[in-house]
């Protein structure tokens, strides 16, 4: 028996609010054990299907949840520069296809996984089916709801471009983004080691805005927020030998112990690093940035 409208939008909403709670608390990837044991009012309903990409509960209108491995796409960590995820219909006809089209011809909201590792994903919601291609037997899906009011997303005029690419890199690439640098850095902070993921950042080297500034774990450090500000605002510094160096004038401040502990004594301490090479941050970005800071 299928629920009524009311109660299907009813639990939408409370799984947005479940996932905000979680990343709210730090939370930078959800495992596939926690997404199978959601519950509403004490009712578990999965998020994840076994075996499927597609979450199509029976008592439900549309999806409710799409999953994608990002080693199965195209782009790069899955999202189009346009922000939109494309997804194939399931091989054979039926419930799947016909739910898939109905939370498009309703246009209603769904949470859209991607792989981040084994068992492990990021999630975007409210995403929305924002085109459906029958012929192809392919929609896609929009990550930010902004993207769904744009009249033709598969063919956007050039102003409606812009906004779309600047919203990606600002927004929807972080998730990947942070997940991958935290889980580098071992959910701590590369300069301290504070180990409460609800208070690190995943700090870009190259800032975002620059088109240098690619969301790779190399152009990524795990930071606290006091050390990813003064980063920022080079105010503290990394040398590509991966040694930490403190302003000096903030160095000769007088200014009571967060100052002295949280940055003074950082001054010539060496930085944390990923136990995989591979992950090391690039010497020659921090190069670049410790040039703006010794300047």
């Amino acid at each position: 028996m299928t629920r009524a409208r009311s109660e299907q939008q009813a639990i939408r909403e409370d799984i947005f609010r479940w996932l905000d709670l979680r990343r709210n608390a730090g939370a930078y990837e959800f495992s596939r054990a926690e997404l199978i044991n959601y519950s509403f009012n004490g009712e578990r309903i999965p998020l994840l299907d076994t075996g499927r990409g597609i979450r199509n509960p029976a008592d439900f209108d549309s999806t409710l949840t799409i999953m994608t491995s990002s080693k199965k796409t195209e782009y790069s960590d899955g999202i189009s520069p346009e922000g939109l995820v494309r997804y194939s219909y399931q091989s054979r006809d039926g419930g799947d296809n016909v739910k898939l089209r109905n939370a498009y011809n309703d246009a209603d909201p769904l949470v859209y996984f991607l792989g981040v590792r084994a068992g492990y994903f990021v999630a975007f919601y409210p995403a929305y089916v924002v085109h459906d291609d029958p012929s192809r037997r392919e929609v896609h899906v929009a990550l930010d709801e902004s993207l769904r009011f744009f009249d033709d997303p598969l063919n956007l005029k050039e102003t409606e471009r812009r906004y779309a690419e600047r919203l990606v890199k600002a927004r929807l690439h972080q998730p990947m983004f942070r997940a991958r640098v935290l889980r580098a850095y071992e959910t701590a902070c590369a300069i301290c080691e504070l180990k409460h993921a609800e208070l690190l950042d995943a700090a870009h080297i190259i800032p975002d805005s620059n088109l240098e500034g690619v969301a790779e774990v190399t152009n990524g450090l795990a930071l606290c927020k006091i050390h990813h500000a003064s980063y920022d605002q080079n105010l503290l510094g990394i040398t590509p030998d991966y040694e930490v160096r403190i302003d000096r004038d903030l160095l000769e401040e007088v200014d009571g112990p967060m100052l002295r502990h949280g940055l003074q004594d950082m001054h010539g301490r060496s930085l944390m690093l990923p136990k995989r090479k591979a992950e090391h941050p690039s010497k020659d970005r921090l190069a670049q940035k410790y040039a703006l800071f010794a300047a």
